[in-house]
């Protein structure tokens, strides 16, 4: 769709257009990982938030964890579910927009929150007797809130700088959702402005959680190597194994969606990325933190044998 010389209005969200006889089944299963999303983040953050045995600071994380999962899946996932369904792949400018501010937001909110867990890890692994002193809740709500403070601040400057861009060439994004780097692609103006708050200001913020998360890491397995014993080390290790998990799955998601080589680039990789971040992963979190921690599993437990007894 040809646009010279005009300014628009929507744009289309080409989605998985190469797949058209797939489109019904591939609602179904996308489907089932967006119910499958809230219905894990919204059990954990209940768990998190009304049971009083679990108001302590790692939970405040993992609860604002279980939150990011469910809005950045609800940024992404009903519209696409509409794609499948309807073939409706119109966004209206201000809707675009929108899911721009929100990526941005929960992108940098997620690096951040990372970060204030590995740190909360450090403290409980090295410093285990000065851990109420660093981590109090106090301590672990406020650098929640910056986070998000921080997240909401970047968003707010992303759709404001993509909002000045014009697009006069064509309104279609070969992408899921209205992603960053395709509507670069697309822009007819010059977007010099966005690739230096992206490789300066963002690049900074960027590495100032990565490299707190990496010194973390490097001071926990240092600390983990001097246990005597192999079922101490194994012990301490699994405090922090899921948390690991996740980081691993997070970075290396975004690592590959946005680090690749000019080179490699490919708009079907890059899609089955954002799959993988919008969808795959906000599913796997709860599990991979409930899976692996007892007093999460021995709640669940409780409250299924509550709700049996019930019935």
């Amino acid at each position: 769709m040809k646009l010279k010389n005009s300014t628009i209005t929507e744009f289309v969200l080409l989605g998985f257009h190469e797949l058209p006889s797939f489109q019904l089944g591939l609602f179904f299963i996308f489907l089932a990982i967006y119910v499958a999303t809230l219905i894990g983040n919204s059990l954990t953050t209940c768990l998190f938030c009304f049971y009083h045995h679990f108001h302590r600071p790692m939970y405040i994380f993992l609860c604002n964890m279980s939150v990011l999962d469910m809005s950045f899946s609800s940024m992404v996932l009903p519209k696409l579910l509409d794609i499948f369904l309807t073939g409706n792949n119109v966004i209206s400018y201000n809707g675009c927009m929108t899911q721009v501010f929100f990526f941005v937001l929960l992108m940098v909110t997620e690096y951040l929150i990372l970060a204030a867990m590995a740190y909360d890890r450090y403290v409980a692994i090295c410093h285990p007797l000065r851990y109420s002193h660093f981590m109090s809740l106090q301590v672990c709500s406020l650098m929640s809130w910056m986070s998000w403070t921080l997240g909401f601040f970047e968003g707010i400057i992303y759709a404001i700088l993509f909002s000045s861009c014009r697009f006069c060439d064509s309104n279609k994004i070969d992408h899921l959702f209205c992603d960053m780097k395709p509507l670069m692609m697309l822009s007819c103006s010059d977007t010099r402005t966005i690739e230096t708050v992206i490789h300066g200001p963002s690049a900074a913020i960027s590495f100032f959680p990565s490299g707190m998360t990496l010194v973390s890491y490097i001071y926990i397995i240092s600390t983990i190597l001097k246990i005597n014993s192999k079922e101490g080390r194994h012990k301490t290790f699994s405090t922090c194994s899921s948390h690991l998990t996740v980081i691993l799955l997070f970075y290396g998601t975004l690592f590959g969606m946005y680090l690749r080589p000019k080179s490699s680039f490919s708009m079907d990789q890059d899609k089955v990325f954002a799959i993988l971040y919008a969808g795959v992963i906000p599913m796997l979190n709860p599990l991979i933190y409930s899976l692996k921690n007892q007093e999460v599993k021995d709640a669940l437990r409780r409250i299924k044998k509550q709700i049996l007894t019930n019935l």
